[in-house]
């Protein structure tokens, strides 16, 4: 070896025992290419030759300098090569991936250290790329604080010191691309923290798929999905419009199949949900949260894989066949979203990079009591970059046409569920959460801009203002969080007290009925009987209503009648369309068998039934979310504990006039007021004898008479079966 030779294939000591060590904070700087050498970390190598990557030709041959497999040498031209590595009988050939140049372009950086880049999930994490022709996976990760960051997996044997990635100071994010490797591939990532000691494997945030928990790595992801659903994206808009009937069948996806049929997959549900929500007449599916999370008893809520559909169900293609299948049967898909916290789990998003970085460094503002998870800190732009990005992900990769944003109050209010001395007031002293509060209103933003028509919903229990107002509405203090619609969780705790009670005594909570009216209309709310009314000791929908049981089935009928009439768009959990008779347990599918009984199956028909009237009454939805769709009729009857309402919708539709006893007496001759003369026609009645009721009613038609009553100019005379709901539509 000449003097030019020995003088490129000289390496640093230092550095040498640095990379040997896994301790090298800029492998780039040692491995690779180098001034007419190449050096190479390769601990199982026995021999090593550099050959052209495009021929046979032998560049040159590596030579052992460092016993724990560190090997230079001089090569004899400048071009593209491979590695021809031996080991024992072994040989095998492989691109070098320190001869690559960064990965990732100036503009991602960029983006990145914005908080602007809207496409992380194509971005960060583990992407299949081409790069100088040559095929593999860039890995890439944001760790800032890291003093050395690895890829490892079954691919290097675990071993941090083969693998050590680039960092990107302007960005903070760690990027490798390794060549060769594919879908399938098994990885995490090592980390030295800020102090040089070693921190506990870490799962990759942006992953797009991990392993089937309890495992708790990270999986390469083929990205390729199929997709046929552009007919139903056309008209997501219009399905998603405040004008629009929705009508949401909630769904824990792991168990709503029976027990006999688990476990649970995304190609179970194609076969089987899909079918049922179309014949049930629902319009859109809302799964509890499908992203990947460690604990099941979470139900979701608890997640890291914010890029990932759980594995427990299958692949991301399964999933990505069952929203297609959803869209092609007519059918929105809303996935909950959880952007407050996260899980305390070692291998997560917990002081990922030794530091507190996706979260609050002062428990005070980084700890949430409750639930024992990190709070997001939603100050720093990454943090925000990257929980747009999920939610951008999964609207833009995966189709979903709405987002539930899951503990929007926790969010909103510094001292939430703290005492005094626990939390951290805001820079003017007040307990608002001025970060959250300009986060969802950039959420909003984007959304709006990138996926016109898709719909944030909140899940806020609170009295905040302006939940589904525009962020620039200066009507409201800090303008509107730009929602598209708000759970209404007070009509929800109202109305279930209000039937939890023995029917003589509803005469003393009637405001629990009539008090939803005063905020109806104050913001753009869904009706929600969700998982939460039916766990944690709180009894199924039927165990919460009184007495014998043809009375808890009436009731429970009456109940949804009066729902579905009601302003407001509709959500049910499953089980509550069939009466189920226990509380919802996550580890346990539907008791579907119950449907052997006419009685649940006669809720069963009702709700459909009330699904498809809904759907083709414009009168009970086009006024859902404005006070002109509204209108009491029957308010004061305390007594009798009977409400009438009538609904529109816009000029030219019927309206619709909605009656309910909530006792188990017969009014007959009750007379009600309505706006028009002539035929109403009696359009539903729960009391039918197909729902299990004892089929009293008006035969299908009634007569208004021009007498006025109710502050009407006519009225109609009726026979109000017990525990019952009628629907009358005008005549036309």
């Amino acid at each position: 070896m000449n003097d030019v030779a020995m003088n490129a294939c000289w390496v640093d000591p230092g550095a040498v025992d640095a990379i040997v060590s896994a301790r090298h904070g800029d492998p780039f700087a040692v491995l690779g290419p180098h001034g007419g050498a190449v050096r190479a970390f390769l601990p199982d190598a026995t021999a090593v030759e550099v050959v052209s990557r495009e021929g046979e030709a032998v560049l040159g041959q590596l030579d052992r300098i460092h016993p724990a497999g560190f090997w230079a040498g001089a090569v004899s031209a400048a071009v593209p090569y491979r590695l021809r590595i031996e080991s024992g009988a072994l040989v095998h050939e492989t691109e070098d991936p320190y001869s690559f140049g960064p990965a990732l372009g100036d503009l991602d950086v960029y983006l990145l250290a914005e908080g602007r880049h809207r496409e992380i999930g194509r971005v960060l994490g583990a992407q299949l790329v081409e790069l100088e022709g040559v095929c593999g996976v860039r890995f890439a990760v944001w760790a800032p604080n890291a003093r050395r960051v690895s890829v490892v997996g079954d691919f290097n044997h675990w071993d941090g010191r083969r693998h050590p990635m680039r960092l990107r100071h302007g960005a903070g994010v760690w990027e490798l691309f390794i060549p060769r490797l594919g879908a399938g591939v098994i990885y995490k990532y090592e980390m030295l923290g800020p102090d040089g000691e070693p921190l506990p494997l870490k799962a990759d945030p942006v992953a797009a798929l991990a392993e089937v928990p309890p495992a708790t790595a990270s999986v390469v992801a083929d990205p390729r999905l199929r997709w046929r659903d552009a007919a139903y994206l056309a008209r997501r808009r219009a399905c998603n419009a405040p004008d629009a009937p929705i009508s949401i069948y909630e769904v824990h996806a792991a168990s709503w199949l029976p027990d006999s049929e688990s476990p649970a997959s995304w190609q179970a549900l194609t076969a089987k949900l899909v079918p049922y929500v179309q014949s049930m007449g629902f319009t859109h599916v809302e799964f509890m949260p499908v992203m990947e999370h460690p604990f099941h008893g979470s139900w979701g809520y608890q997640p890291l894989g914010q890029f990932a559909p759980s594995a427990r169900m299958g692949q991301p293609a399964d999933f990505a066949r069952l929203v297609d299948a959803l869209h092609e049967a007519g059918i929105g898909v809303i996935l909950d979203w959880v952007p407050a916290h996260f899980p305390t789990d070692a291998h997560g998003l917990a002081r990922f990079d030794g530091t507190p970085l996706y979260e609050h460094a002062d428990p005070k503002e980084g700890f949430q009591q409750d639930w024992n998870t990190y709070i997001y800190n939603l100050g720093r732009n990454e943090v925000r970059g990257f929980l747009i990005g999920s939610a951008l992900h999964w609207i833009e990769q995966y189709h979903a046409d709405a987002l539930r944003v899951d503990a929007v109050a926790s969010m909103l209010y510094r001292d939430y569920s703290r005492r005094q001395g626990e939390w951290v007031p805001n820079k003017y002293g007040g307990r608002e959460n001025l970060e959250a509060i300009s986060f969802l209103q950039e959420l909003s933003q984007v959304l709006h801009e990138r996926a016109p028509g898709v719909a944030m919903i909140a899940e806020e229990s609170t009295a905040w203002p302006g939940v589904t107002r525009g962020p620039g509405d200066a009507s409201v203090a800090f303008g509107g969080l730009g929602f598209a619609y708000k759970w209404n969780m007070g009509w929800m705790h109202d109305t279930l007290h209000y039937m939890h009670e023995d029917p003589v005594h509803r005469r003393w909570h009637h405001d629990n009925i009539t008090f939803g009216l005063v905020y109806a209309f104050s913001e753009r709310f869904i009706l929600p009987l969700s998982h939460d009314e039916v766990v944690y000791g709180k009894g199924s929908l039927l165990g919460k209503m009184p007495g014998d049981e043809w009375q808890r089935f009436a009731n429970l009928r009456c109940y949804l009648g009066f729902m579905w009439a009601y302003p407001g768009k509709k959500l049910l959990f499953m089980g509550g369309e069939f009466a189920q008779t226990r509380e919802w347990n996550h580890d346990h599918g539907l008791d579907w068998h119950l449907l052997d009984d006419p009685r649940h199956a006669g809720v069963q028909k009702l709700v459909r039934d009330l699904n498809l009237l809904y759907r083709a009454t414009p009168a009970l939805y086009r006024g859902d979310c404005v006070p002109e769709g509204f209108r009491w009729v029957v308010v004061d009857d305390r007594e009798y504990s009977v409400f009438a309402f009538l609904r529109f919708g816009a000029e030219g539709d019927r309206p619709v006039l909605a009656v309910c006893n909530f006792t188990p007496v017969v009014r007959q001759g009750y007379r009600v007021g309505v706006p028009r003369g002539g035929s109403w026609r009696e359009t539903f009645n729960s009391d039918g004898a197909l729902y299990g009721g004892s089929n009293l009613g008006n035969g299908g038609w009634c007569t208004a008479e021009e007498v006025p009553s109710h502050d009407q100019p006519c009225s109609v005379v009726l026979t109000l079966p017990p525990l019952s709901t009628l629907f009358l539509e005008a005549p036309g």
